[in-house]
């Protein structure tokens, strides 16, 4: 018998797109942006990209799902500006809300969620 290391690139389409949906869209987008060409072309379905949540209900407040300036930026200078046309709804915290929103144009942006 012999050892066998399969990777994510081994995989059909569906198995990634399964786990990633059981993800946060943030969290898919900020982990798989970039890796390769395969991982991009997942990462932009509508699923991931139509509709971004930038903060989480919990327990009477919301907590904004960037957690960090770093992050922000790559958000804003990488993320955005390949996905813009895809976003209809943006559920924002005011503490990102300018820079998101400055990202990028938004032409098909139907729903703000402040």
């Amino acid at each position: 018998m012999f050892n066998s290391c399969i990777g994510l690139n081994d995989l059909p389409d569906e198995i990634p797109m399964i786990i990633f949906k059981k993800l946060n869209s943030l969290d898919v987008l900020y982990s798989f942006q970039a890796v390769n060409q395969r991982l991009n072309k997942i990462i932009q379905d509508p699923i991931f990209t139509s509709h971004l949540t930038f903060v989480k209900w919990l327990s009477h407040h919301f907590i904004d799902l960037i957690c960090c300036d770093m992050m922000l930026n790559r958000f804003c200078l990488q993320i955005l500006p390949s996905i813009h046309h895809k976003s209809q709804w943006l559920d924002l915290e005011s503490s990102s809300m300018k820079y998101v929103l400055h990202a990028a144009d938004y032409p098909n942006l139907h729903t703000l969620g402040l």
